[in-house]
């Protein structure tokens, strides 16, 4: 298998429009349906829970219950404030990136469907060359075309609503994948895949697995912490993103080196759980499967921690997937990566025994 394609022309197209869907932080139940739909042959049940988090649930009855995670939401803006000129200020939804906001365009969810907005920006002719201000938080703006605060609110626009990016899937130079929400919905991509490979493959595993695609990770890991809750594993493999760390102004001897084509991203990390991490090394090298290994200090940031400190403690490990240009609209992912993460949860999976503690003193 390792050397086989996985992502094929059904899974790429499944893969184009779960991107382009928008998922911003708390509304992603549209998202959320079109992952189930496309999951839907490879499990025997789903689990929702009130907030939007979907599992796929392959032996629901088996006591000893295993996760594979990723997240499903995408950074976002909310309207925070409407001026009388009829511009809109913002705040933002998880860690929108204010430096790349002027000039690109927006859609605005409101009730009565998307409503078109710019992010202006004074013209280069008009600014201060001896002080130029930077793009900040409390500087940047939207603007609708309207004339006035009253057109804004005809318009159905009014503080609270939410803000993405209209920006699509493309593929740059045949292998790589460039859009924005990568982070992390390529987790929700990779998890669907090893599914479909259980399914395709006929494996039978002696095990419950609980395929999760978490809600309103980045404002705080919320959904992972809800859904484990509900779920009560007993291991959690989670994916999300890392730094590619090659590109220009950015510090390795902080940020650690990995880059985009190296292979999956093995964390090091407190919440990782030691034997559970050896054994995904161990399926790696005896696969021949590529990766890389990176270090995180108190915490991994990603719904790993979630996992790890719930219900007494569960056996959680990390499998990133390099990502350059994380929080802008043009996330950049290599595809190889992204076919040896599922083979590495694929192979994972495969290694694991029902009723492994994975405790240090067994």
């Amino acid at each position: 298998m390792a050397k086989e394609k996985i992502i094929n022309e059904k899974s790429l197209e499944f893969l184009e429009k779960y991107l382009n869907n928008p998922s911003p932080t708390g509304y992603e139940w549209e998202g959320q349906k079109i992952w189930m739909d496309y999951v839907k042959p490879y499990v025997d049940e789903f689990i929702t829970d009130t907030y939007g988090t979907a599992v796929g649930v392959i032996n629901p009855d088996a006591k000893y219950r295993v996760v594979i995670e990723g997240h499903s939401d995408e950074i976002s803006w909310y309207v925070n404030y409407i001026t009388d000129e009829g511009l809109l200020y913002v705040i933002r939804n998880g860690g929108s990136d204010h430096q790349i906001a002027p000039s690109k365009w927006v859609n605005i969810h409101t009730k009565n469907g998307i409503v078109k907005g710019v992010f202006g920006w004074p013209a280069i002719h008009t600014r201060d060359k001896a002080k130029e201000e930077p793009p900040k938080l409390d500087n940047i703006f939207i603007d609708i075309g309207a004339k006035d605060k009253k057109e804004v609110e005809k318009m159905g626009v009014h503080v609270g609503c939410v803000i993405t990016y209209p920006d699509n899937f493309q593929i740059l130079n045949k292998d790589k994948f460039v859009c924005r929400a990568l982070d992390n919905r390529m987790g929700g991509f990779m998890i669907a895949e090893v599914a479909r490979l259980l399914k395709t493959n006929k494996k039978e595993l002696p095990f419950g697995l609980y395929i999760t695609n978490s809600v309103q990770e980045e404002i705080g890991l919320r959904g992972a912490e809800m859904i484990t809750q509900t779920i009560k594993p007993n291991v959690a493999i989670v994916t999300d993103v890392c730094h590619d760390t090659t590109t220009p102004m950015i510090n390795k001897k902080t940020e650690g080196e990995t880059k985009i084509g190296d292979g999956p991203v093995i964390s090091y990390a407190p919440a990782v759980q030691n034997k559970l991490r050896e054994r995904i090394l161990e399926t790696a090298e005896s696969k021949k499967i590529p990766f890389q290994r990176n270090a995180s200090s108190r915490y991994t940031g990603t719904d790993t921690d979630a996992f790890a400190y719930s219900n007494g403690g569960v056996a959680s490990a990390l499998i990133s997937l390099p990502l350059r240009y994380m929080h802008t609209t043009v996330e950049t992912v290599h595809k190889d990566d992204v076919e040896n993460v599922i083979r590495l949860i694929y192979e994972t999976l495969l290694n694991i025994k029902e009723g492994e503690t994975f405790s240090y003193f067994d």
